[in-house]
């Protein structure tokens, strides 16, 4: 009897009205939500919402993407959080409220495990039903079905009690009930088509700040700013799934790829959605009494990127922004190093890129090689397989793409090495295309980069990540064989070729083995491009200006010969008598 009384007495669960009073926005910008929504809104029955057409126009999302049905189902399902068994909810100002929260990194008052629910309410609302995942069935096609109507018909929900009792949980609420009858996610997946799609908006948002316009660069989505933007989604995409053998990403799939490659793919949503939050009709410098008050011009914006390269652009940019922290890329990156213009040469690497005291990317692109009995445009290209161990690896993607990007992230200063690696736990080795991958440093060894210039004692040379160097008892004996590490990237000192290896039998040596790829393979290419991004502003290139204009004032000091005297004639006297120039001695010309 006490039990039952107990049972009486529990709260019921809360309204969207209540959740609303418990989520963290301010009065203002409440206020602002209200004014966006009152404009935006759709009435009927007096009941106001928003709909597809107006959410896509309002955020100024390009229609040559095709991403707006995708986008309206995510929002409409997130909408109905916590009570996901009435997803998908019609989109009023209440519903429009749990979106943003959600969106806008302001969850955590409602999802108790943080990214990781939200990471799964994300899959949930991209994800359609497929019968051929439920239960066996035999045929090509598997019969897809949006997940919400498939919900409805058998009385189900998607999985959603874990996420539902965290945010009852957080509020201080119990629903037991909404344990029952749930499917599970490996019953739903997302299809292929649609999340390329979304990754290309992502690939757009990615740089905005709260405020910015989707279409203040239209340059992005047109000629080759839009095949850029398409590459980059087509090998983001390549992460989850292979498009010719799997229809969609399961949850394990998705889950596991973005913890491992892509942690930060979700972020631009914040400030694309935050742009709720901004009602143009509030004028904070207003006086009272006026109607209007004097047109402000914003202040520019620096422009994303300094300079152009020919691997480097802004979808590229924004590619890395998935797994390298904003801050350190958008409007920070200059060009410090290109291989085009300084020349394909360790010495012009060097005089480019050591005197910069801040991170620093390195990106290299080129074309695959084949096999060693392929015939090669370069005439070096036996000389380079010769060099590397016998042992061959198979390539690390299926199709036909011949291209392939790789990358790194130098957290310090590059220097000459010796005997030693430099580098530490935050360098990052990454492949950028034609599958998105990282490979992050591991604590086994310490051989992250070296740079190391020709010389007698040295038996190899070039620039190479994660390869060790010869050991002191091999430093007077050229080997043959150039030493690859597990996980390495070799670039030979010409930048003519290179060699990506990934053993994954070896459990990974200075870089963790691949999380998305569980087999050995190596990528061996002839270098296109090879170009060296700095990590800074305004004050790591002054610094480095100041490098470099103190030693070109050393060099001349140790170049030029000056007396004080400003006579050639009388120089050149005083040189003979020291027995420098003359007689059968060629001192140079004094002139």
């Amino acid at each position: 009897m006490g039990q039952s009384l107990s049972e009486e007495e529990k709260p019921a669960p809360p309204s969207h009205e209540e959740l609303v009073k418990e989520l963290c926005f301010t009065p203002l910008e409440l206020y602002s939500l209200k004014q966006v929504f009152k404009s935006l809104a759709h009435h009927e029955q007096r009941v106001g919402y928003l709909k597809e057409g107006t959410i896509a126009t309002y955020l100024r999302v390009p229609d040559i993407l095709g991403v707006s049905p995708v986008l309206f189902q995510m929002v409409s399902y997130i909408a109905a959080f916590p009570f996901l068994e009435e997803a998908p909810a019609v989109l009023g100002l209440q519903q429009m409220v749990i979106v943003i929260t959600l969106m806008t990194d302001r969850y955590q008052r409602v999802l108790r495990k943080g990214a990781a629910d939200k990471t799964k309410l994300l899959f949930k609302s991209l994800a359609v039903y497929d019968r051929k995942l439920s239960k066996p069935a035999v045929g090509t096609h598997s019969g897809l079905t949006n997940a919400n109507e498939q919900m409805r018909n058998d009385g189900q929900g998607v999985d959603n009690d874990e996420l539902v009792l965290a945010a009852f949980d957080a509020l201080g609420h119990v629903n037991p009930d909404k344990q029952q009858n749930m499917l599970a996610t490996h019953e739903v997946m997302i299809p292929g088509d649609n999340f390329r799609k979304l990754i290309m908006l992502l690939l757009l948002v990615a740089p905005l700040d709260p405020q910015d316009r989707l279409d203040s660069d239209p340059i992005r989505v047109t000629g080759a700013g839009l095949r850029c933007l398409r590459t980059a989604a087509e090998s983001i995409l390549a992460a989850f799934l292979d498009v010719e053998q799997n229809p969609g990403i399961e949850y394990l799939r998705f889950s596991k790829v973005i913890a491992g490659c892509l942690p930060f793919l979700f972020r631009g949503l914040a400030p694309f959605f935050e742009r709720f939050l901004f009602s143009e009709e509030l004028d904070f410098h207003q006086d009272k009494g006026t109607s209007r008050s004097p047109t402000v011009s914003p202040k520019p914006k620096q422009p994303m990127l300094h300079d152009t390269g020919s691997i480097m652009n802004a979808s590229i940019l924004s590619q890395m922004s998935f797994f390298i922290p904003d801050y350190l890329l958008f409007r920070r990156l200059r060009l410090l190093y290109e291989g085009d213009e300084d020349g394909f040469s360790m010495g012009s690497f060097e005089a480019k890129v050591f005197k910069w005291k801040a991170p620093t990317i390195l990106l290299v692109s080129g074309t695959r090689l084949r096999d060693e009995s392929g015939h090669h445009n370069n005439k070096s290209a036996p000389a380079f397989w010769a060099s590397l161990p016998p042992r061959r690896f198979s390539r690390g993607s299926s199709g036909e793409a011949e291209r392939l990007t790789f990358g790194v992230y130098v957290p310090e200063p590059w220097k000459l090495t010796h005997r030693e690696c430099f580098g530490g736990e935050n360098t990052i080795l990454f492949q950028l295309e034609p599958i998105h991958d990282l490979f992050r440093a591991s604590s086994q060894n310490k051989d992250y980069i070296s740079f190391t210039r020709p010389s007698a004692s040295t038996s190899h040379v070039g620039v190479s990540f994660g390869c060790p160097l010869p050991r002191p008892s091999q430093a007077y004996h050229r080997l043959s064989m150039i030493p690859l590490g597990p996980v390495s990237l070799m670039l030979d000192s010409s930048f003519e070729f290179g060699c990506f290896t990934h053993d994954y039998t070896s459990k990974g040596g200075a870089f963790q083995t691949s999380m998305i790829r569980t087999y050995n393979f190596q990528e061996r290419f002839e270098i296109g491009s090879v170009e060296v991004w700095g990590c800074g502003g305004d004050a790591e290139a002054k610094d480095q200006a100041e490098r470099w204009a103190w030693e070109a004032r050393e060099a001349e000091a140790r170049r030029r010969i000056n007396l004080g005297t400003g006579d050639i004639e009388a120089d050149r006297a005083l040189l003979e008598m020291a027995g420098l120039v003359g007689s059968n001695r060629n001192g140079g010309s004094m002139a």
